[in-house]
């Protein structure tokens, strides 16, 4: 159950980005809504938790094990990218750019996750 609510959070964290993406590169006022401030950080917090009770129940932790440090470092550059892509990025091409980063960032995250390695891609 836990795993499902970390997958389906994570399908609403990325559909949300992109939707946002969509809208910062639109200039839409979309962004100026109140929900599209804060639910995207609850839903952000719900995969957070369900990331550190998945840890905990299969023992490998970020740090220890290779694979959840890739994981925990790859997300943290994710968000840094999501935020200049979405708020700090003055000019557009900026904003492109840390945009195709971020999802680019967060495919590596899936990958990490899926095979349980950092260089899945090799």
């Amino acid at each position: 159950m836990i795993k499902m609510i970390h997958m389906s959070t994570a399908l609403i964290s990325i559909s949300l980005f992109l939707l946002r993406g969509f809208w910062v590169l639109q200039g839409s006022s979309m962004m100026k809504k109140k929900w599209v401030k804060i639910v995207p950080h609850v839903n952000d917090t719900i995969l957070l938790v369900t990331a550190i009770i998945l840890a905990m129940m299969i023992q490998q932790y970020p740090f220890v094990d290779a694979w959840l440090t890739a994981k925990f470092v790859a997300l943290l550059v994710y968000i840094v990218l999501g935020m200049f892509a979405l708020k700090r990025a003055k000019e557009i091409k900026n904003k492109i750019l840390f945009f195709v980063l971020a999802l680019v960032m967060f495919s590596y995250i899936v990958g990490v996750a899926l095979n349980r390695t950092a260089d899945w891609f090799l």
